[in-house]
């Protein structure tokens, strides 16, 4: 899987950045794992603390406070301000729970995905969320597969964008 994202990146002239809170740098790891991947990727923020998240992605804090820090409206922010110091034109961003008990009434294994592209006048920014099972350790690498599968979907997606 990750060859072909790679290939597709390189296809369609894609750099990536990574936002990644739970999946702590797993998915830029994926695909540094593959020949010829630098060119396709920038920069990986793990950005693991709520503290980070603000100081290096500039989330605001009235958005922690309003959705916790598991919501789609956290990984929006989290795709933003890794796009706003990144050379890449594409970001996928990550923050859930990947452990065995809930936080903030939300179940463990809710991982929610940002994904933003910069066109060209314009910045598109998805985002989903997803329960998965098991293990802490099989969530993370599922959230993480996840994550870089949905980029091709979201970019063509994001190519019909007017």
């Amino acid at each position: 899987m990750s060859n072909q994202l790679l290939n597709y990146l390189k296809d369609n002239n894609l750099v990536l950045t990574t936002a990644e809170s739970c999946t702590a740098g797993q998915i830029i790891h994926l695909l540094a794992q593959c020949e010829g991947s630098g060119q396709c990727l920038d920069a990986g923020y793990v950005v693991y603390s709520e503290n980070a998240k603000k100081r290096l992605l500039g989330v605001r804090q009235e958005t922690i406070e309003q959705y916790t820090l598991t919501s789609e409206e956290i990984a929006r922010e989290m795709v933003m301000g890794a796009l706003k110091d990144s050379l890449a034109n594409v970001v996928v961003s990550t923050t859930g729970i990947a452990g065995s008990e809930p936080m903030d009434g939300i179940p463990p294994g809710t991982i929610c995905f940002g994904w933003g592209f910069k066109l060209k006048n314009e910045v598109a920014i998805y985002s989903e969320t997803k329960r998965f099972q098991g293990a802490r350790a099989d969530i993370l690498s599922e959230a993480a597969k996840y994550a870089l599968a949905q980029i091709p979907h979201y970019h063509r997606i994001s190519q019909t964008v007017k």
